[in-house]
């Protein structure tokens, strides 16, 4: 009411439409009454996920990723099928609640939108279609077992891939009583099927196949498939090769020994050439690269050409303009970029430069494309880029309230490492900045390694963004060597040197902070997830002396028995390490936290799911187990039942962020006990009711 008043009567006064220095001041603190994001505020946060044009582009169809209410049985978000008209900006929702909505495709007439769901009606998750003028959803593909992926073939028929049934040995032996696990034996292969969604006849089409992922090409004749010899997450990241299937004699042919990663495959218009993303080597740890080939095709890969070779980017979408002209999003440092490049060798043209939104996929029809983007500003909204008028406009705001939040500022920051190679990374200052003052910083580093940080909405559970810097604090994210978004050269550091110039490049970093006067460098925390969490460790062991506090999340703690129990032990060998345990393991052993945990000074709060394949919760417990043992500082340990690599369910998310917050504040601020811990039961936020 004050404000209101004082800020009603002055405006009465300025006729002259000058602002006395006092008035600036003021009404400089009432921008300030502004509210502040909150812990709570992120699950509020709706994210768009996948957008799809409608063949007439005038239409787009897109999920919308909703918060599950905390007095809603816990569990993971609810994702929504919303309708947009572009013509006049309206979007409406098709299908909202408690329901969840994937692979979102337009029938080639554009009379429908299909999509993945589990609806009540069906067991397992099926295809359905609803009209874009609403209604029912309709159950249109309907299989014994979930429907995996599926495409068109063409107007009639859909091809879709699903697990063959378990086996009947399988069952009896269960039935009697023996539920036991045949460990990496009991793998089922994942074949191709048609479906008629008039007649509803089905028809299988591969057999004792894996196939992880297909493209239909544009006449319906052939589909290019990436087969792997085994249905296990190792296979689906390093063992996938490209088979081409024709249907006519439903004969399975090797078309490309690529080595190492392979990514998304499409066909060109004229379905005489397939481009797909792949790594540049067997030891890239990177699908960021570009080829092309000729189908049925002559070359050996290492013959292909690549078409980003020296790039400083990694690819990470990509469609056809045309028979000889191909479309790509890139990681650019912190930024995503659209280019176009054609065949003939001409110099890629960038259609969509660096520092406007955030994306990584794109849908493309003619000169349209669809994007799901976001910004340091706000979270992930539907976006179209007209190529022609080159055009970049925001079509839908599922925010609004943001907008009436203050945000703190945040930045690309380019710094140089000791051996004068830039670094670039992003940095959210403290929301009541002071010119002069120190800060306490927490750095956040991405998991991985090949992975990168962009410079867009960086606030989720797992990332504590704006909620840190409406702490005041200073967090900064580093896209550290071995990272993506910079070629497959900064990528090719990491290789064989866990924590060599990789670690390196973070500490320049904080050094760089520091030198400027932003950062207190006795009260510097880091936190983050899977690579992210064995940085933290490492950081509060063997680096324990530059470290206030430390959060580690699905972290590794001992690489010797880390590479002997992950589902991935042939991408770390081939990608990261270069060498088996035995052939070194004292090296193995001498990046491993745990072999430093007795030195460790620095509080660390340990985060693990006890169902991660990825880095099992014996990672966790080792870290704890040794720091604990030792005593030098407090460690408190965290298990999250039914999680695994990450937190699905809305509660554990919740207490991720609040705990790890509360960490960071304790340990990081003045006015607590160090040598004690806060508690370990918290008092979660009012505004979220159960």
């Amino acid at each position: 009411m004050f404000a209101t008043f004082l800020i009603s009567n002055t405006y009465l006064k300025m006729k002259r439409f000058i602002l006395c220095p006092l008035l600036i001041l003021f009404i400089s603190a009432t921008l300030n009454l502004k509210a502040q994001i909150t812990v709570s505020n992120l699950f509020d946060i709706k994210h768009v996920f996948e957008v799809a044009l409608s063949p007439d582009g005038k239409y787009i169809a897109y999920t919308l990723n909703v918060p599950r209410p905390f007095d809603h049985r816990p569990g993971g978000d609810y994702r929504e099928l919303h309708l947009l008209n572009i013509a006049n900006g309206e979007s409406k929702p098709l299908i909202k609640g408690a329901k969840s909505v994937f692979s979102v495709q337009w029938h080639p007439k554009g009379n429908d939108i299909f999509f993945r769901a589990n609806m009540p009606d069906t067991a397992g998750v099926q295809v359905y279609a609803i009209s874009p003028h609403g209604g029912k959803p309709r159950l249109t593909v309907h299989h014994n077992q979930s429907v995996r992926a599926y495409a068109f073939l063409n107007e009639n028929t859909v091809v879709f891939s699903a697990l063959d049934p378990e086996e009947e040995a399988r069952k009896k032996f269960r039935d009697r009583g023996f539920n036991i696990e045949i460990f990496e034996e009991e793998t089922r292969a994942l074949n191709l099927h048609l479906y008629n969604i008039h007649t509803q006849k089905h028809k299988q089409i591969t057999h004792n196949t894996v196939v992880f992922d297909f493209s239909v090409n544009p006449s319906g004749t052939k589909i290019a498939a990436a087969v792997a010899p085994n249905n296990l997450v190792d296979d689906s990241y390093m063992f996938k090769r490209i088979y081409v299937l024709d249907l006519k004699t439903l004969r399975l042919e090797l078309v490309m020994e690529n080595p190492g990663k392979l990514g998304k495959m499409v066909w060109s218009p004229d379905g005489k050439r397939l481009a797909f993303i792949a790594a540049s080597d067997l030891h890239d740890s990177v699908s960021g690269s570009l080829f092309v080939i000729d189908v049925p095709t002559t070359k050996k890969f290492k013959h292909l050409r690549n078409y980003v070779e020296g790039f400083r980017g990694s690819v990470r979408d990509i469609s056809w303009k045309d028979d000889n002209t191909l479309l790509f999003s890139a990681e650019e440092g912190v930024d995503i970029v659209l280019s176009k490049i054609r065949l003939d060798g001409s110099k890629r043209e960038v259609l969509l430069p660096a520092e406007h939104i955030v994306f990584r996929g794109f849908h493309h029809r003619d000169n349209l494309i669809a994007m799901a983007g976001n910004t340091a500003k706000h979270p992930t909204d539907v976006f179209l880029f007209d190529i022609k008028k080159q055009a970049l406009k925001r079509m839908t705001n599922h925010n609004p309230w943001i907008d009436d939040l203050r945000l703190a500022r945040q930045e690309k920051i380019r710094y140089y490492a000791k051996d004068g190679l830039d670094i670039e990374g992003v940095l959210i200052y403290p929301l009541n900045y002071e010119k002069g003052k120190k800060y306490p910083l927490i750095v956040y580093i991405h998991g991985g390694p090949e992975a990168a940080v962009q410079n867009g909405w960086s606030t989720y559970y797992s990332m504590w963004g704006q909620v840190a810097a409406a702490d005041d604090f200073f967090v900064f994210m580093p896209n550290y060597r071995a990272s993506s978004g910079r070629g497959v050269e900064f990528t090719m550091y990491g290789f064989g040197d866990l924590l060599g110039v990789e670690y390196d490049d973070v500490l320049d970093g904080i050094d760089f902070l520091i030198e400027k006067g932003l950062v207190d460098e006795n009260k510097v925390g880091m936190g983050g997830g899977s690579y992210g969490g064995y940085f933290s460790a490492w950081s509060a062991t063997k680096h324990s002396e530059r470290f206030a506090a430390a959060v580690v999340f699905v972290g590794i703690g001992n690489q010797i028995s880390k590479r002997n129990t992950t589902d991935i032990p042939y991408e770390d060998y081939y990608v990261h390490w270069g060498f088996w345990t035995h052939e070194d393991y004292q090296r193995v052993y001498a990046v491993s936290p745990v072999k430093y945990a007795h030195k460790s000074k620095t509080p660390t709060l340990v985060l693990h799911g006890a169902d991660d394949p990825r880095v099992p919760l014996s990672q966790g417990l080792e870290i704890y187990r040794t720091l604990k043992l030792h005593g030098n500082a407090p460690v408190r340990f965290v298990i999250y039942p039914g999680e695994g690599h990450g937190n699905r369910v809305n509660t554990n998310r919740l207490d991720y962020i609040a705990r790890t917050m509360q960490w960071f504040n304790y340990y990081l601020k003045d006015g607590y006990d160090k040598t004690k811990m806060p508690e370990k039961y918290l008092e979660y936020d009012d505004a979220i009711k159960f």
